[in-house]
């Protein structure tokens, strides 16, 4: 069963990542990416990284694959002109990818397992501590400083990253929530005696 579930997880793999790019659609090449990324949680699942597959399930599919969906389904972009302009790219692209081909090559070739590798394996074990388990308690135990230290890291650049990017523009109509909260009202508002028949 294991075996099974192993070659059906890595055919869909496989064969949505091929439809992802082969797709003239863009809203079935963001499905077929969500099916890819289900496939690859149910292959992190037999490894025994449950954690693993639920962060691709969460982050991946329930964020930043349904981010794409909406993107593609809300903005009118013109895909045809752009496939047709990423056709003069193609000969890069060709080569690039024989790079690809060739490094991916000599690097399997020259690959040998080790003897204890299998050994090694982290197969789950009946009764013992599930693989989340034993990440939390790691996380939060040993290396809570460099975790929170990291995450203090990732939110002191989010908001240099939105500082740098904001530019105040003297063209855009802002709201000044102090002025209005201070207003005077015999001033804000102004009656006119309009004659039957004129327009002010």
């Amino acid at each position: 069963m294991m075996t099974f579930a192993f070659y059906l997880f890595a055919i869909t793999v496989c064969v949505s990542g091929f439809m992802v790019v082969l797709s003239r659609n863009p809203v079935h090449s963001v499905l077929w990416l969500i099916l890819s990324f289900l496939s690859a949680a149910g292959l992190f699942v037999l490894l025994g990284a449950e954690f693993v597959a639920m962060l691709l399930i969460i982050v991946y599919v329930g964020a930043v694959a349904v981010l794409f969906l909406f993107v593609v389904m809300m903005l009118d972009v013109e895909f045809a002109k752009l496939k047709g302009e990423l056709a003069q790219y193609l000969p890069l692209a060709g080569l690039i990818a024989l790079v690809l081909m060739a490094l991916l090559a000599v690097a399997f070739g020259s690959w040998e397992s080790a003897d204890q590798s299998l050994a090694l394996r982290a197969v789950p074990v009946e009764g013992a501590v599930t693989n989340t388990n034993a990440i939390g308690a790691v996380m939060y135990d040993r290396y809570l400083l460099p975790f929170q230290i990291a995450g203090m890291i990732l939110l002191v650049a989010m908001i240099g990253a939105i500082m740098l990017t904001m530019r105040h523009r003297q063209n855009v109509k802002r709201q000044d929530v102090i002025a209005q909260m201070h207003r005077d009202p015999a001033k804000a508002m102004q009656l006119r005696d309009v004659k039957p028949g004129q327009g002010l």
